[in-house]
Formats: structure tokens, C-alpha cells, sequence
């Protein structure tokens, strides 16, 4: 049965499909073809019936049934045959058969027709199915009754019994049966042929689906398409909706790699150029015997070492960015995070960077969902822009009032136009380029503040400086342990 299974989920799905739907029309084909035959049989069976009941009503049958009881009990069993169809006979209890005149023949007499014999008075007429003396089928109809021997006065028990052959009737059936049975064949032929035709238009999508995803594994085309109807909201129409959406998130993260590889190998190229031409430097001087001059050559070793920090922190951001990129944080290390404490860890490590600003803070309980260290590291970066842009002895207010966070420096502000700029990648203001960073840090926050369920957003503050936001969903009271 395990070997019939495995063979049977081996077997294409068209297959299996035309195989299931032609087993199905095979089991309803025969159940309406079993009980079309019984139906015809017991039709049949009654009209045999009437046909014994207006036999065994017959006016020269019960004239002619008492003398046959009498000559039958004085000269025991008769057997006159005159071509007739139908059989005339009395059956005595004690099994003998009196053929009449008129009878077709004698029909062998059963334990059945002598117990109905036996029970005069005591039961009804029966029909069943018999043999007569030469082996061919007949139906009968026997009826008990009691006579009284006219010479003797004594009362006896006794049988009358009425058969019609079945001959007719079989042939009918069996030609019933065979007309059924070829029926039954073509009609499972068909369907099975409809079925796997059904089978390959139904599947003919899932054909051009898997043809897609082939092409895809054999050249990486992340462009192909699934043409689908607008209105069609079957499963292979949701299903090749799907497909597409996926090639199209494949692609777009695809290009986004793409992007941040080009973008990071820009980046990486100026720090690196400038850290080889000064170590290149330094090299030379030892190699030549020419010593640099002491403040220059402490002046290379600082622009060194501040270029392997820059570098660092590129690295740092990349890695936290791709980090976010690939998922990782997407609800797998989401959890609920005390913001105000958030906020205020991330207010010490700023006032470290910032000693001769003044950061003012008013903070709300709130509490959100999201990745502790991702959360920190953003309102980190946010507050780090807030203290390279702002004047010496400047103030920059915090502010956290029902999961609403606002950062306002008073800085040059960001221009206008570029505002939309802020949280792409690498993009860094024309006017900032030259302080350090690695252009990563407002990208990283809206990430996690996206994967948060919240939003950021920078805008220019009234009376000039810049005004930065971030809204998070959640609740003032921490959730019960356990939600």
C-alpha cells in the first residue's frame, strides 16, 4: 500500500488529477449503474408477480386444482405437458407434485414449498425463484390451502403453485448489465480524457510559473513577469500576484546592494586614498633618511589616526545597515523598551561629545516595541547631528511627550531643497562634507524607525536651527509580563 502511495505522489499533478477525477465518475457511474439494474429487477420481478396472480386466479386453475388434489393423493404425482408458458401445480405436504393438464411442467418442489404446504392457515402466499425438472429458472408464487377428500371426509394441507419462466426476464437483465457496463466504461474513458484536459488548461499557469522560476534559477532575470488578469482572484492568479511581487522585491533589494556596494566602495575610496598617501608619506621619509619635521609628522600621524576612526565608523554603519537590510532585526529581536530610559542613555553619551552645549530634556514615560541597542543607536545618531551643528555654547532641546520625540538644535538649519535628501544613503549636505561622518547615520535611523512601526521625519525650526522627529507607537504603562 506505502509502494502504491509513493508511486501514486510520484505521478505529475495532471495525472493525479485526471486518475482522482476518473475514479471518481467510476465509483458514481457504477453506483447509479448497481442500482439502475436492481431498479429494473424489481420491476421486472413485479410485473412476473401480476403475471402469477392473475395465473393463480385463474377459473380453470382453482376448478381444475381440487380434482388434482384428489387424483394426487390416489395416483400420486402427474407430469401432463400440453406447450404451455406457465406451471400449474399442487404440492402436498409431504413434498409430492400434481402437474395439471394445462401446466408447462413441474417445478421442482424445495423444504420451502413443503413447509408453505405444511402451514395451511397459517401464512401468506410467497414468491421466490425456483427450477423446474429440466433445470430451467422459474418464478413462483405459492399459496397454502386445505382440502378435504371427498371419499375419506379427512382435511389435508396443501400448496397451490403458479411459475412463469425467468428466461425472458435474465436475458434482459444480462443484456441490461452489458449495455450498463459499456456505458459505465466509456463514460470513465471520457472522463478521465476530460479530466486530463481540464487538468492541463487548469494547470497551464502553473506551467508558465514554473517556467518563470526556471528562468530565474538559470540566468538570475529578476525582471520576468507573470502576465496575470486585473480581475482574476483565483488561486493561480494570487499565486502568480505573488511571484511577481516577490522577482520585484528580489530585484529591488538586489539593486539596493548593488547601490550600497557602489555607494560604499565611493565612500571608502577618499579615506582610504588619503590614509595611503599619508602613510605613503611617512614611509618615504624613512626609507630616504629624511626625516618629516616633528609638528608635520605629528600632524600626519593625527590626520592618520582620524582617518582610521572615520573608517571605522563607515564600517560600523555598513554593517549595522546591512544588518537592517537583511532582515535580521524584522521582528525576530523586537521587544518592549523603556524610550524614556532610551532617550536618556542615549542624552549621556551626547553631552560626552558635547560639553560646551547646553541639552535640555523633557521626558515622558513611554514605552515601544523594538530592538534595544538599534533604538539607542538611532536616537544616538540623531543627537550626534544636533551637536556637529551646533554652535559653540548652543543649546539643543529634547523633548518626549506621548512617544513623540523632538530634537531641536539651533544650527544653520538644512535648506529646502535638501530636505528630501536627508535619509538617503550616503548623502551628505554640500555644506557638511567637510566635517566628519559617513552620510549613513539618518539612513540608519529611519530604518529602525520603520522596523519600529514609527516615523522620522527633519524639518527647518522656527527661528532657524533644525527640528527632528520621531513618532513610535506604544503606551505610557509597560505591558503586563507575558504580552
Amino acid at each position: 500500500m506505502k509502494k502504491l502511495l509513493s508511486r501514486y505522489r510520484s505521478l505529475p499533478i495532471r495525472t493525479r488529477l485526471s486518475m482522482l477525477v476518473a475514479a471518481a465518475v467510476a465509483f458514481a457511474v457504477a453506483a447509479v449503474s448497481v442500482t439502475c439494474w436492481f431498479i429494473v429487477q424489481g420491476k421486472l420481478y413485479e410485473q412476473l408477480n401480476d403475471d402469477l396472480d392473475k395465473s393463480m386466479n385463474m377459473p380453470a386453475f382453482v376448478d381444475q386444482a381440487g380434482l388434482a388434489l384428489e387424483d394426487c393423493t390416489q395416483k400420486g404425482r402427474q407430469n401432463n405437458r400440453f406447450g404451455q408458458n406457465t406451471y400449474f401445480q399442487v404440492v402436498l405436504e409431504d413434498g409430492t407434485a400434481c402437474s395439471l393438464e394445462f401446466s408447462a411442467g413441474t417445478v421442482k418442489v424445495t423444504e420451502t414449498d413443503k413447509n408453505i404446504a405444511a402451514a395451511a392457515g397459517r401464512t401468506e402466499a410467497v414468491y421466490h425463484n425456483s427450477v423446474d425438472t429440466d433445470g430451467n429458472d422459474v418464478r413462483v408464487k405459492i399459496r397454502p390451502v386445505s382440502f378435504t377428500d371427498q371419499r375419506t371426509g379427512e382435511t389435508s394441507n396443501a400448496a397451490l403453485l403458479v411459475g412463469v419462466p425467468l428466461k425472458g426476464t435474465q436475458s434482459t437483465l444480462n443484456d441490461l448489465a452489458l449495455i450498463l457496463l459499456l456505458v459505465s466504461g466509456i463514460g470513465v474513458v471520457g472522463a478521465g480524457a476530460a479530466g486530463l484536459a481540464v487538468a492541463r488548461a487548469g494547470l497551464r499557469p502553473v506551467d508558465k510559473l514554473t517556467e518563470a522560476v526556471e528562468h530565474v534559477a538559470l540566468t538570475e532575470d529578476l525582471s520576468i513577469r507573470i502576465p496575470v488578469e486585473e480581475e482574476s482572484e483565483d488561486e493561480i492568479a494570487r499565486l502568480s500576484r505573488s511571484f511577481n511581487s516577490m522577482t520585484s522585491a528580489l530585484a529591488n533589494s538586489r539593486d539596493l546592494q548593488q547601490q550600497l556596494i557602489a555607494d560604499a566602495g565611493h565612500e571608502l575610496r577618499t579615506p582610504l586614498t588619503s590614509l595611503r598617501t599619508n602613510i605613503e608619506l611617512l614611509s618615504r621619509s624613512e626609507e630616504t633618511g629624511r626625516p618629516i619635521p616633528a609638528d608635520d609628522r605629528k600632524a600626519l600621524l593625527a590626520s592618520v589616526k582620524a582617518q582610521m576612526t572615520e573608517l571605522a565608523a563607515l564600517i560600523g554603519d555598513l554593517q549595522e545597515l546591512s544588518r537592517s537590510d537583511s532582515g535580521q532585526q524584522s521582528g525576530r529581536h523586537l521587544q518592549i523598551v523603556d524610550f524614556q530610559e532610551t532617550v536618556e542613555a542615549a542624552l549621556r553619551r551626547a553631552r560626552l561629545r558635547g560639553p560646551e552645549l547646553t541639552i535640555t530634556a523633557d521626558l515622558e514615560p513611554w514605552y515601544v516595541r523594538s530592538e534595544p541597542s538599534a533604538l539607542e543607536r538611532a536616537i544616538v545618531n540623531i543627537l550626534d547631528n544636533a551637536v556637529k551643528f551646533s554652535p559653540h555654547g548652543g543649546t539643543i532641546e529634547v523633548s518626549l511627550t506621548e512617544g513623540v520625540l523632538t530634537v531641536r538644535d539651533h544650527g544653520p538649519g538644512i535648506p529646502a531643497d535638501e530636505l528630501p535628501h536627508v535619509f538617503d544613503r550616503f548623502w551628505r549636505s554640500p555644506s557638511a562634507r567637510s566635517l566628519p561622518g559617513s552620510g549613513l547615520g539618518l539612513s540608519i535611523v529611519a530604518r529602525t524607525v520603520e522596523q519600529a512601526g514609527g516615523e522620522v521625519s527633519l524639518s527647518r525650526a522656527e527661528g532657524g536651527g533644525t527640528l527632528a522627529t520621531v513618532r513610535l507607537p506604544g503606551a505610557a504603562t509597560p505591558p503586563p509580563e507575558g504580552a
